[in-house]
């Protein structure tokens, strides 16, 4: 084991505290990989309407939006656009950040499965949330400056997309054929386990 160190590399500390296999030494060169892909980047303009759509741990990456969005100061950012955020957890002691104060352009929907219905009594998950807004969703998807991410579980990626095919098709669109367009200039991103 070696103690508590801390190695600065450009902007970035890298807090080392337990060596599985010990042989590393202070002053040893190490080679670290990443950050790697870019699903999830946020879109640099700051008029665009961000979508999130997070499962349990699938919230992290959207903390950090938000935190760059609303929190920190930036003379060549300012965060003018809608941010809307879907969380689905397994009970409402799963519910983090309820108490954070939210900004005006700030929407946020929480799926609580194990405790909430829809109308039909069907278990709240975040496609069953979404399909309550789903026209309004949709209109806003169709817009250049709407950016979808999603993150967390895979199995809500197969509700989501339930809900968007009939949208799509109501307007005489193929679903499949959509998304890949939206993928292709960024706006729909997917991230899931």
């Amino acid at each position: 084991m070696i103690p508590d160190m801390i190695y600065p590399i450009d902007v970035l500390c890298f807090h080392l505290k337990y060596i599985s296999s010990g042989d590393l030494k202070p002053g040893a060169e190490v080679k670290i990989t990443g950050p790697v892909g870019k699903e999830m980047l946020m879109p640099k303009d700051p008029n665009a309407t961000i979508i999130m759509l997070a499962t349990g741990t699938g919230i992290a990456p959207f903390r950090s939006f938000l935190w760059k969005m609303f929190f920190e100061k930036h003379d060549d950012y300012k965060f003018n656009g809608l941010a809307w955020l879907f969380l689905g957890v397994p009970t409402s002691s799963s519910l983090l950040y309820k108490e954070e104060k939210n900004p005006e352009n700030f929407r946020l929907d929480f799926a609580v499965s194990r405790e909430q219905t829809n109308e039909k009594g069907e278990k709240m998950y975040i496609q069953t949330r979404m399909a309550e807004y789903a026209k309004e969703l949709w209109e806003l998807l169709k817009k250049d400056n709407t950016f979808v991410y999603m993150c967390g579980l895979r199995g809500m990626e197969k509700g989501i997309d339930d809900i968007m095919v009939s949208l799509a098709a109501a307007d005489g669109i193929d679903w499949a054929e959509y998304k890949k367009q939206l993928k292709k200039a960024e706006q729909w991103n997917v991230e899931v386990y």
